[in-house]
C-alpha cells in the first residue's frame, strides 16, 4: 500500500467515530470493513522497547494495559522539545524522532508526564559520533574484578572499554518506546503530522490532530525475584498458569578436533584442551534488533573460518593435544553461556572439567582492526607466559569484557583475548542497532544479483581471512602441533565472504540452504538473523544464529556419511558409527541446475548443543550476584497505530448525543413496550368461512 492509500485514510473528513460509522456501509447488501480498520493505520514494521529484569531491579520499557496514547510531534530538532515539554497545548505526546536525537534526549523525556511514548526512525546509516546505548563498562559486575580479585582493576577503573556508553538500554522507562526504519511507514506518519499537526501562521493547530498509540504492556515488575515467584505460584494453584517472565537461555555450541565422549562427564584422564572461544549473542536499545556485526558475528565468523582452516592439517598431522571451539551464548547478559560451561565443568556435567583445560583464546571483536594491528589482552593478576605472540597493551590493564573472565573466577588458567582495540572499543556502535554490515563495510557493487553478491569476495572478508589464519595457526602452535606445517594452514576468503553474506546480509542463499536441514531451511529469510538470546519457546527452542553455527561449524569439521536420511537420523545399529561421540545431520544439499530440491546428504560431526541457561535458576537463587539472572517480561499484545483524534469538545459532543439517543430509546422502548396490546392488536377473525 503507498503512502497515497494510507494518508487518505486519515483526511479530515473521518475526524470521530460517529461520521466514521456513517460512511462503512453506504449501500444494502454491500460488503463492509470494520469500524477499525476505518480509523486506524496499523504500523507493522515496529519494534518495541521491552521489560527486562535482573535480581536488583527492572529495565526496558513498557505502556498502560490498554496501551499509551499521545498527539504526534516531530522533533526536528533539539528546541522542539520545549513543545513537548512545557508550550504544547495538547499533551500528552507521542515524540517521532531520528536516531541522532536519541543519546541526547530521552533522559529529558523520562519521567514527564507530558510523553506518552516515542518513536524512533532508524536510518540507514548511524550518527557519525557514534550510538551505544549500553554501559560504558560492559558486564563489570560479573566479570572477574572485585574487591577481592585485582580491585584496582575493577568497575573499569584502569580502562573505560565503551566510552561511548550512555546506559539507555539499562534505563527504566515508564512510557512505551519503539522503532522503525525509514520508508513507507515512517513517511505516513510524518504526512499525517504534516497534515494535522501544524498549525497555520504560527497558530495553535486545529482539531482533529493525527495521534498514535503505543501498546507494550508488561506483566513481570520490580526484580526477577519477584517474578519467578509469581510464576511458581500460578504453577502450583492454577489449571492454565500465565507465567509473567522468562529467563534469557538458549544454547551453546561446541566441537573438538578429536571427538570426546558425550556419555562420559567430568575428568577425563590423560586429555589437555586448547578452548577456542567466541560469544554469538548481541543486543540492542529495542527487542529482536541485534544485527552484532562487530560485538559478535565477526569474531564467530573468525572462528568458524579458523576451524575450517585447521581441518586439512590435523588430519594428517594432528597436535599433541585437543582443541574445543565453544561459542557462547547469553554473554551480553552477564556471560550466561560461559558462567554455565563453567558451572557444569565444576559439578561433572560436561565432557571435561576444568583441570583439563591447558589454555584458552578467545575471539573478541577483531572486525576492525586497523592496519593490520591485533591486540592480546591477558589478566595481569594471573598472567602467565603462552606461546601466542602479538602486540600486547601494558600488562596493568584488566582483560576486557570476555568470556575468558567466567573461567578465571573458577581458577588461574592461561589465556589471552584477542581484540582489534588496544583500550577502548574501535567500535563505535556497540550493542546498538547499527552495528551491522553496513558498518562492517560489507558491500557488494551495484547491478550484482544476490547470488552474485554471495560470491563476491568483500575486503571484510579477505581481512578476516587473514585473522583467521593467524587465529588457526596460532591454535595449532599453542595444541603442541609442529612449526613445519603452519603454512598449510590458510583460511578462504570465499568462506568468509558467504559466511558474512548469510549472517549479515540475508540468511535465505544458496549455501545456507545447503548446509543445513530442510527444517531449518524453511524458516530462511530474506534478512539477517538476529542475535538477541532471547527465551526458549515451544515453537522456537534454538534461537535461529544457534541453528546456523552449528551446521555450519558441522561441515567445517565432521565427514560425509554413505547413509540414507533414516540411516543418518538413527546410526545407533550400524558398525563404524557412535552418536556419543558424533552427532549425525542431514543437510539439504546443494540444488542442482535445472531442479527444486537439494541432493541430502549425511554429515557426522564432533558438534554439541549445550544449555546456556544461568545456574541461578536450577539453583532457584534468582537474587545470585554470582550467575546472571536476568528474565523477560511476557506481554499480550505488542501494537502501534496512528489515527485522527477529535477535540475533547467534540468527543464530549459525540457522548452526549449517544447518551440523550440511548435514552431517548429507552423512553420509546418503553412506550411501546407498555402500550403493546394497543398497538399490536387486531380484530378477532371470522370464525364461519363460506365456501
Amino acid at each position: 500500500m503507498n503512502v497515497g492509500i494510507w494518508a487518505s485514510r486519515l483526511k479530515s473528513g473521518q475526524p470521530s467515530l460517529l461520521l466514521t460509522c456513517l460512511h462503512i456501509c453506504p449501500l444494502p447488501g454491500v460488503g463492509c470493513s470494520s469500524v477499525q480498520q476505518k480509523i486506524y493505520v496499523q504500523l507493522n514494521k515496529t519494534f518495541p522497547c521491552v521489560r527486562l529484569l535482573n535480581a536488583t531491579h527492572q529495565i526496558g520499557c513498557q505502556s498502560s494495559v490498554s496501551g499509551d496514547t499521545g498527539v504526534l510531534h516531530v522533533l526536528e530538532t533539539e528546541t522542539d522539545l520545549d513543545w513537548v515539554l512545557s508550550s504544547g497545548p495538547n499533551p500528552p505526546y507521542v515524540v517521532l524522532m531520528v536516531a541522532e536525537h536519541f543519546n541526547s534526549t530521552m533522559m529529558k523525556l523520562k519521567g514527564s508526564a507530558r510523553v506518552a511514548g516515542v518513536a524512533v526512525v532508524i536510518s540507514k546509516a548511524g550518527p557519525a559520533q557514534g550510538f551505544s546505548p549500553h554501559h560504558s563498562c560492559p558486564n563489570q559486575n560479573s566479570g572477574v574484578y572485585s574487591d577481592s580479585y585485582g580491585p584496582e582493576l575493577a568497575g573499569c577503573n584502569v580502562t573505560v572499554w565503551n566510552p561511548l556508553g550512555n546506559s539507555l538500554s539499562y534505563e527504566d522507562f515508564r512510557f512505551p518506546i519503539f522503532s522503525l526504519h525509514e520508508g513507507e511507514e515512517a513517511d505516513v506518519i510524518r504526512k499525517c503530522f504534516l497534515d494535522h499537526n501544524r498549525g497555520v501562521n504560527g497558530s495553535d493547530p486545529a482539531y482533529p490532530l493525527c495521534a498514535m498509540q503505543l501498546a507494550s504492556h508488561m506483566y513481570a515488575v520490580k526484580d526477577t525475584a519477584t517474578c519467578m515467584r509469581r510464576n511458581d505460584i500460578q504453577s502450583r494453584f492454577s489449571i492454565s498458569p500465565e507465567f509473567v517472565c522468562d529467563a534469557l537461555a538458549d544454547y551453546n555450541v561446541w566441537s573438538s578436533l578429536k571427538p570426546l565422549n558425550n556419555s562420559g562427564k567430568g575428568h577425563l584422564d590423560g586429555e589437555s584442551v586448547v578452548i577456542a572461544a567466541t560469544r554469538l549473542d548481541s543486543r540492542s536499545f529495542f527487542w529482536n534488533e541485534a544485527p552484532g556485526g562487530e560485538s559478535a558475528v565477526g569474531g564467530f565468523v573468525t572462528l568458524l573460518a579458523a576451524a575450517q582452516a585447521l581441518r586439512a592439517v590435523v588430519e594428517d598431522h594432528p597436535p599433541s593435544q585437543n582443541i574445543l571451539f565453544t561459542f557462547f551464548q547469553g554473554e551480553t547478559f552477564d556471560y550466561i553461556g560461559s558462567s554455565r560451561m563453567v558451572y557444569d565443568m565444576e559439578n561433572g556435567k560436561f565432557v571435561i572439567d576444568l583441570d583439563n583445560i591447558h589454555s584458552l583464546v578467545e575471539i573478541g571483536q577483531v572486525a576492525l582492526h586497523r592496519n593490520g594491528q591485533l591486540w592480546l589482552h591477558s589478566d595481569p593478576v594471573s598472567r602467565r607466559n603462552s606461546s601466542v605472540r602479538m602486540a600486547e597493551p601494558d600488562v596493568s590493564q584488566p582483560l576486557p569484557p570476555s568470556s575468558f573472565q567466567r573461567f578465571l573466577r573458577a581458577r588461574p588458567i592461561p589465556g589471552v583475548v584477542l581484540t582489534d582495540h588496544m583500550s577502548a572499543f574501535s567500535n563505535r556502535y556497540y550493542e546498538s542497532l547499527y552495528d551491522d554490515a553496513e558498518y562492517l563495510n560489507v558491500s557488494y557493487p551495484s547491478g550484482l544479483s544476490p547470488e552474485e553478491q554471495l560470491e563476491y569476495v568483500t575486503d571484510t572478508a579477505k581481512t578476516l581471512a587473514e585473522v583467521a589464519t593467524l587465529v588457526a595457526r596460532s591454535l595449532y602452535k599453542q595444541a603442541g602441533g609442529l612449526d613445519d606445517h603452519l603454512s598449510s594452514i590458510n583460511a578462504d576468503p570465499k568462506i568468509v565472504t558467504q559466511m558474512l553474506y548469510g549472517f549479515l546480509v540475508q540468511s535465505n542463499n544458496s549455501w545456507f540452504r545447503s548446509l543445513v536441514s530442510p527444517d531449518i531451511v524453511k524458516n530462511l529469510g530474506p534478512q539477517p538473523p538476529q542475535y538477541y538470546v532471547g527465551v526458549p519457546t515451544s515453537g522456537d527452542p534454538v534461537k535461529m544464529p544457534t541453528w546456523l553455527v552449528q551446521y555450519v561449524l558441522a561441515n567445517f569439521t565432521g565427514t560425509l556419511r554413505n547413509l540414507t536420511q533414516t540411516q543418518c537420523k538413527n546410526p545407533e545399529d550400524l558398525e563404524g558409527e557412535s552418536k556419543d561421540l558424533y552427532s549425525y545431520f542431514w543437510v539439504q544439499g546443494p540444488v542442482p541446475p535445472n531442479s527444486t530440491q537439494g541432493e541430502g546428504y549425511c554429515v557426522r560431526a564432533p558438534v554439541r548443543l549445550v544449555k546456556a541457561h544461568s545456574p541461578a535458576f536450577e539453583l532457584h537463587q534468582y537474587s545470585s550476584r554470582d550467575y546472571s539472572t536476568w528474565t523477560e517480561s511476557r506481554w499480550k499484545q505488542i501494537q502501534a497505530r496512528i489515527f485522527l483524534v477529535a477535540s475533547r469538545d467534540l468527543e464530549m459532543l459525540t457522548l452526549g448525543v449517544g447518551v440523550a439517543v440511548l435514552l431517548v430509546s429507552l423512553v420509546v422502548t418503553y412506550f411501546i413496550n407498555s402500550k403493546a396490546d394497543l398497538l399490536f392488536s387486531s380484530s378477532r377473525e371470522t370464525t364461519s368461512t363460506a365456501y
